[in-house]
């Protein structure tokens, strides 16, 4: 009986590795986060073109002249039309590719490890190194296409842009200076041609000072609020009959994390936003130069700009992907672990059995 015991012990520790390791990694994690992240991309980019010209006009046009939300998406409107609110997306969702199949590809990997390589970082540490590991990876791609993106959207058409150029040249008034591009290759192009990889790259320690925190505090957030549900439930705060779908609650507090961390991070993405639309003509020379400057002449007016248009887009967005991710982990989880979990349980009571039949 005692072989039969160590056995059955030696199955079930295999099949508690199998299973550990084939969630570890799991492809469409990746697959699924690629196109989360484009489709709330593609849906909002809209709302992301009107952020960016916000936070950018002090440059474009000036400190005295910015304009509010619904002036902005008007001036588009009559400038461009509906084009013009799409300015930039094919960048836009590059990059958006990039960003969410390693977010939510790296993540789940990196929390496990920490949690059980590392439990004293177990809890809202593992959540938020997890969420900035995975957003890191991502920004090797995700900054150049962010680059050319962002100054596509301040262009709006070649006419607007041509008849800017001519007022920088008269008024010297620091607009920046860099020819119309007419797509994503061009831009791409054109910015290596002059700048090299360094162009590529503006602002790229500032996304990373924007998107760390943010990415790590929008995992805390949402596994926070998970928790929060599930004491709601045992407590009996929440009906015993009532059910959500994990789906449906991705969907709701995915929005209310991205759409915290979002506002949190704002003045980060302002000074990266700014850094990046700059151009050949230096206003703000570096991260430091960009906080103490619109501190000194806009306040915490400028700091926190374009804060409205930036949680519109990272509500939904933010709530499509986490609503696709928690999809992908009641359906296909279930059909690649499923076995492995029951084998398991089997081997677990066969185990019990054994050792009960050895002490008779």
């Amino acid at each position: 009986m005692a072989v039969s015991s160590s056995t059955s012990t030696s199955q079930e520790k295999q099949a508690l590795g199998s299973h550990s390791q084939a969630q570890f990694f799991v492809w469409r994690e990746f697959v699924w986060g690629a196109i989360a992240g484009a489709y709330g991309e593609g849906m909002m980019h809209p709302v992301d073109t009107i952020k960016t010209r916000i936070q950018s006009q002090a440059i474009l046009d000036g400190i005295q002249n910015q304009k509010s939300v619904l002036q902005m998406v008007r001036s588009v409107w009559q400038a461009d039309g509906f084009r013009g609110f799409y300015r930039g997306v094919t960048p836009g969702i590059t990059g958006s590719l990039a960003t969410g199949a390693t977010y939510f590809g790296v993540i789940e990997s990196t929390k496990k490890w920490i949690e059980d390589s590392h439990p004293s970082l177990g809890g809202h540490w593992a959540h938020f190194i997890a969420g900035a590991v995975g957003d890191t990876l991502g920004s090797f791609v995700y900054v150049p296409c962010e680059v050319m993106k962002q100054r596509m959207q301040v262009q709006g058409t070649m006419t607007s842009w041509s008849s800017m150029m001519m007022k920088d040249g008269i008024s010297k008034s620091g607009n920046p200076r860099y020819s119309y591009y007419t797509g994503m290759f061009h831009a791409g192009s054109s910015i290596w041609k002059t700048h090299g990889l360094k162009g590529l790259y503006a602002g790229y320690w500032s996304t990373l000072a924007r998107d760390v925190p943010f990415a790590g505090l929008m995992v805390v957030f949402y596994e926070s609020l998970k928790d929060v549900t599930e004491y709601g439930k045992q407590k009996g705060m929440l009906s015993l009959n009532w059910h959500v779908n994990s789906s449906l609650e991705g969907l709701v507090l995915g929005g209310l994390a991205g759409g915290l961390s979002a506002y949190l991070t704002t003045p980060l993405d302002v000074i990266k936003t700014r850094l990046q639309v700059q151009g050949s003509t230096i206003r703000y020379d570096g991260w430091l130069d960009a906080i103490h400057n619109i501190w000194a002449k806009e306040g915490v007016t400028g700091m926190f700009r374009g804060s409205i248009p930036r949680i519109t887009w990272y509500i939904p967005a933010s709530a499509l992907t986490f609503m696709a991710v928690e999809f992908l982990r009641d359906h296909f989880n279930e059909r690649v672990g499923g076995n492995n979990l029951q084998e398991v349980a089997r081997l677990s009571v066969d185990n019990k059995k054994s050792s009960l039949q050895e002490i008779s």
